[in-house]
């Protein structure tokens, strides 16, 4: 299955649009990876919906982002919100946040 997704980088913001969700995540992870070092916000505002393959991408990306100095998200596509408490992620999708964050 094909993926909608699309992604644009903006100076610092990646700016991803669509669904992301497991096609979108293989289609767009190569280009992605490779950005990742530069970006410091993700802009998810024209995310319709993540499913756990998108989610999954999104932490990555922000994992990244925060070893190289700065992680910003914006935007709450449907299915994010659900999924980042699921799986006990900190609002900026990090696995290792202590359990105590929020």
């Amino acid at each position: 299955m094909a993926s909608d997704a699309t992604a644009r980088v903006e100076g610092d913001a990646l700016h991803l649009a669509g669904t992301l969700d497991r096609a979108a995540a293989i289609a767009l992870w190569p280009q992605l990876a490779a950005l990742a070092g530069r970006l410091r916000r993700l802009d998810l505002n024209a995310v319709e919906r993540v499913d756990s393959a998108g989610v999954a991408l999104l932490a990555e990306l922000s994992a990244r982002m925060r070893s190289n100095g700065g992680a910003t998200i914006v935007g709450a596509p449907v299915g994010l919100d659900e999924l980042r408490a699921a799986y006990r992620l900190s609002p900026d999708l990090d696995f290792n946040a202590s359990s105590g964050e929020h």
